[in-house]
């Protein structure tokens, strides 16, 4: 590919390597430097003069550091004359953070957001938001992918004459009925009420899950509490088999081993948008490329090709 410039920050230079193999171009070198004073520094070390420039970030732990490191990223970009910066952010931490919930409460996704275009960004390459208005917080185009075929691809590989998809609450019930319908299976959800980052309560679960092989679908899984406070109701509700999926595989304060450590729970699914330390993986997860896709949204954002193929499901 001519006249195309692709650059990693410090998050997540595996999947870089690796999307940019699928694209048969050479990553770009980055240097990242810290000052006396703390501050860091960003050289993009290769020519970004009128090139499209492609820059891969998720917004990861620690995800104050590696943000700046994007922005400075964009700042040297657009200080090179880039003729566009597209930022390829797999995981937009601040997502979350998107409505005014409690008085005087700042909102994180759309200060972010601005920060990014600001910063030089043209474009932003993202997958599965946190929440689907954090797409209308950007002023510049969004492409915003899903995962759900390479989780359905996966689940396919299984006996799903007894599946059924569970959302953990309402709110992720559209994409879990997507998903199911992929798959050719019911859909369920959990009530779910939140009372603090790490604390909730799932009073009841709509739709049958009693006997059924359940395939537990989420965005993303931080601490994990969600995901465990529901299996409480699928193991009082009878369910026969467990296993989790999500795009976001963050695994804070040891939750991938206390959700491996339950019984019931046969598999944990996630792509690598964030990237999971060989250290806390355990033999129950399975972790999912999504290099490839995010490779052919490259290529079709550098052809000016329809990128609106990749969001439909099969």
């Amino acid at each position: 590919m001519r006249d195309i410039a692709v650059f990693s920050g410090s998050a997540h230079p595996h999947l870089a390597a690796e999307l940019c193999a699928h694209l048969g171009v050479k990553l770009s070198p980055a240097r990242v430097s810290r000052f006396a004073n703390d501050c860091l520094e960003v050289q993009l070390q290769a020519n970004c003069r009128e090139r499209d420039v492609f820059l891969i970030q998720p917004l990861v732990a620690p995800v104050q550091e590696h943000l700046v490191e994007l922005l400075l990223m964009c700042d040297a970009a657009r200080g090179a004359s880039a003729g566009r910066i597209t930022v390829v952010m797999p995981h937009y931490a601040y997502a979350r953070s998107d409505k005014k919930d409690a008085p005087r409460i700042s909102i994180g996704g759309r200060l972010v957001a601005d920060l990014l275009v600001a910063a030089g960004a043209s474009r932003v390459l993202t997958m599965t938001l946190h929440s689907p208005q954090v797409h209308g917080f950007f002023s510049v185009p969004v492409d915003h992918l899903h995962a759900l075929r390479e989780l359905a691809a996966h689940f396919r590989g299984h006996d799903l004459s007894r599946a059924t998809v569970v959302s953990p609450d309402l709110g992720n019930a559209k994409e879990a009925a997507a998903f199911a319908r992929m798959l050719g299976v019911p859909v369920a959800a959990g009530a779910k009420q939140r009372f603090a980052d790490d604390r909730v309560s799932i009073s009841s679960v709509i739709g049958e899950v009693a006997g059924r092989d359940v395939i537990v679908l989420d965005d993303e899984i931080a601490k994990g509490s969600t995901v465990l406070e529901l299996l409480e109701r699928l193991r009082e509700l009878g369910a026969r088999t467990v296993r989790v999926a999500c795009t976001h595989g963050l695994f804070a304060a040891g939750a991938l081993k206390r959700l491996s450590e339950r019984p019931e729970v046969l598999e944990i699914v996630c792509t690598d948008t964030v990237p999971v330390p060989e250290a806390q993986r355990t033999d129950k997860l399975t972790v999912l490329s999504v290099a490839p896709a995010l490779a052919e949204a490259v290529r079709r954002i550098h052809d000016g090709a329809s990128v609106s193929a990749l969001f439909d499901p099969v």
